[in-house]
């Protein structure tokens, strides 16, 4: 796809362009043939209604990333919290328990089938 930051106009009508629509430019930066690309590669049959309809989609699609670029960025950071409870040592099984219904066992280990 293109890059969605390229002008279509002349460098002193790009900032009243830009101003005046922004739907409008992002429509323009996705064309029929990139749609039509993007298609083939995943393998996907358009007909020539639906391409013209993906290509406005994809043009809103490319709308909501630049509105990303408006977001103000923070400096400040989160104090980091531990929500997890903190460990406590338990007594577990003995090996003698916890072998104590295995099927098969081998100088104190667990015997599973062969893997090849």
């Amino acid at each position: 796809m293109s890059d969605t930051s390229e002008s279509t106009g002349d460098a002193e009508g790009d900032a009243a362009d830009d101003a005046d629509s922004s739907a409008g430019s992002a429509v323009a930066a996705v064309d029929a043939e990139e749609v039509r690309h993007v298609a083939e590669l995943a393998r996907v049959r358009l007909a020539d209604d639906e391409v013209e309809e993906f290509a406005a989609q994809f043009g809103d699609i490319l709308d909501y990333f630049e509105a990303l670029d408006e977001v103000p960025e923070t400096e400040r950071e989160e104090e980091l919290v531990n929500v997890m409870r903190p460990d406590e040592v338990e007594s577990g099984l003995s090996q003698e328990a916890a072998l104590s219904n295995a099927e098969e066992t081998e100088d104190g280990f667990f015997v599973g089938p062969k893997v090849s």
